[in-house]
């Protein structure tokens, strides 16, 4: 069963009444992490002297880190260069800068709203030590059972693998579990999984479409 709970006009987000576990998406839903993730990118850009398009954000966002870098080689038609290593020197450069990464505060109110209550997770395309130093710089870690990075699973969003293992680990029906998502791949993945969906984009600072 499957229904969007974000209505037009809300004011601000909520639970939906037949849910009984919470899962969040990270970077754009929990943190607002794209200015620090496109400062990296350019970075990362600057050293193999080619350009960083910011238009492939959305089409992206949900995807592991090593989707973008080989789009960007493609884009720029780069020789010898692996998307392995261009991973390693942008995560290297986010994880530098995690400390500039900011929460989004309708979403965050939530977490806590429900911390102790529900079982809550986190469910992400961003690297595991990615998606811990964010949860660390938002003070947020404690706040869920689970956290299922792009290291855990090997289909990932709009594949319902991530969300589907986050219902897994806190031992809830898919059916009663509720997504947060700011990516269009992630919210397929949520309606793949036949969970509630929210987009949360109308409530973020920096929504990525």
């Amino acid at each position: 069963m499957h229904r969007r709970s974000i209505v037009k006009g809300i004011e601000k987000l909520e639970k939906h009444p037949l849910a009984k576990a919470l899962i969040f998406d990270l970077d754009g839903t929990l943190s607002d992490s794209l200015p620090v993730h496109q400062m990296s990118w350019e970075m990362t850009c600057a050293r193999y002297n080619c350009r960083f398009d910011s238009a492939i954000v959305p089409l992206l966002t949900g995807m592991p880190t090593a989707r973008f870098a080989e789009r960007i080689i493609a884009d720029n038609h780069l020789q010898g260069v692996t998307p392995g290593e261009m991973v390693r020197i942008k995560q290297e450069l986010f994880w530098k800068y995690v400390y500039l990464v900011k929460p989004n505060p309708q979403v965050i109110a939530l977490v806590y709203k429900w911390r102790g209550i529900l079982p809550m997770a986190v469910g992400t395309g961003a690297s595991r030590r990615s998606a811990e130093l964010q949860l660390q710089q938002l003070g947020i870690t404690d706040c869920f059972m689970a956290v299922v990075a792009a290291d855990d699973v090997e289909r990932h969003k709009p594949e319902p693998d991530t969300f589907l293992r986050c219902a897994a680990l806190m031992e809830t029906p898919p059916s009663c579990c509720q997504v947060f998502e700011d990516g269009a791949l992630g919210m397929q993945a949520a309606t793949r999984a036949g969970m509630f969906v929210t987009d949360v984009r109308p409530f973020t600072q920096n929504p990525t479409m």
